[in-house]
Formats: C-alpha cells, structure tokens, sequence
C-alpha cells in the first residue's frame, strides 16, 4: 500500500510539473486570455478583481518601452534569460553579498502563470527552463502581451487595461509618456507603490525611465517593425 501511495504521489508530481510545459503551446494562441496564479488565487477564494484582455496593438508603444526599459532592457536580445546578469547574482551570492535582480520579462511570465510568488531556489529553478520553452515556442510580441496582461499592478488590478483605468481613467492605448513610465515603475512592488500616487521616488524613477524609453528604438525591434 505504501508504495502504491508513493507511485501515485510520484506521478501527480511529474504531471503538475509537465503540465506547464503542455499548456505554453496552447497559450501561443491568440484567443486564448491566460489567467495568473495569483488570479485563480483571487477567485477560489472568493475576492474579487479585475483584468481585462488588451491584444498587444491596443496597448500604447511607449508602455512597452516604459516597462522594457524598466523591467528588461534586454529583452529582445536573450533568449529568455539574461545569463550575464544571472551569473553577477550568483556569484554575488556566493560571496556573501546583497544580490540585485536577474528576473527577466519571460521568467516573471512564467512565475506569475505557473509558480508561487515566494522567493525561493526551487521557484527559480524551475522558473528558468519554463522562460526558455516561452521564449521558443511565442513570438517577442506574444510573451509581452501575456506578460502585460497578467502582471499584477495594484491589490486586485491585473493587466494594463485595467490598471490604465484604475490608475488615470483611460484606456492602454492612450497613456501618456509619464503615465505609463509610473506605471512600470509600480511593477517590483504593486501593493505599495501607487502610480496615481507616487512617492518622491517614484517620481524620480519614472522620470528616469521615461528618458530611457523615449531613446530605446534600438531595444524594441522584435516588437516593433
């Protein structure tokens, strides 16, 4: 019996972990709306939240810089993983020194689709083949659109459309060039950072990054033609 129990919990094991892998084809789709972790989250247990799907042409270009430069300036160059800036973190690690973030655009895609927000080595060891089996199967194009649309950007606002309304009372495709430079700055901390509200530094951050995203054609050419 116990080792009929453990076969089956061995098996349940590899499926969970397989799944992932199954279902990143199918969100290539463009008429599939991928929901988050923190999403279903929300929903079984009963609160609500809002997010509404916008195709990656209705979402204003200079949010796709202003998040870019912010989140990934190397995104159209790696192929899920910026190893250069993964290897500094490890090896700080390794010292005993304080680590800065390697996250990239598809390895915070995969964790906020498959994998716990928790901070752990497990969590990043399987975050990382999942951003390079994103990065194969979409397009540059397609993993920004999932990405912007399930990243959460305040309690219970997920996706850009939702947060430009919740925000500043327009739509994705119409935000302004410092409207969408504080929104990518509430990204690393959306529970305490409020781009309708923003502090003193995020005000200097966002004006930072919308400097850098008025200069970043060189950056955006998978996305942009």
């Amino acid at each position: 019996m116990l080792r009929r129990i453990l076969s089956w919990g061995l098996t349940i094991i590899i499926l969970v972990l397989c799944l992932p892998y199954l279902l990143i084809p199918l969100y290539a789709l463009p008429q599939v709306h991928p929901i988050s972790t923190l999403m279903l989250g929300e929903t079984l247990t009963g609160r609500a939240y809002d997010r509404q799907w916008a195709d990656f042409d209705a979402i204003a270009p200079v949010l796709v810089q202003s998040v870019m430069m912010s989140e990934d300036g190397q995104y159209c160059a790696h192929d899920g993983i910026d190893w250069e800036a993964l290897n500094l973190v490890i090896d700080d690690a390794l010292d005993g020194e304080a680590t800065r973030g390697a996250s990239t655009i598809p390895m915070q895609t995969a964790k906020n689709l498959f994998l716990s927000s928790s901070r752990s080595v497990v969590r990043k060891a399987l975050e990382i083949p999942l951003a390079m089996w994103m990065d194969i199967v979409w397009s540059k194009k397609r993993l920004m659109e999932i990405y912007l649309n399930v990243a959460e950007w305040g309690p219970g606002i997920y996706g850009i459309e939702a947060a430009s309304q919740a925000y500043f009372g327009t739509t994705a495709a119409k935000l302004s060039a410092r409207q969408a430079a504080l929104l990518a700055v509430t990204l690393p901390n959306p529970i305490k950072r409020n781009a309708a509200n923003p502090s003193r530094g995020m005000t200097r951050l966002a004006g930072i990054i919308e400097k850098r995203a008025s200069q970043s054609g060189a950056y955006i050419k998978c996305l942009y033609d």
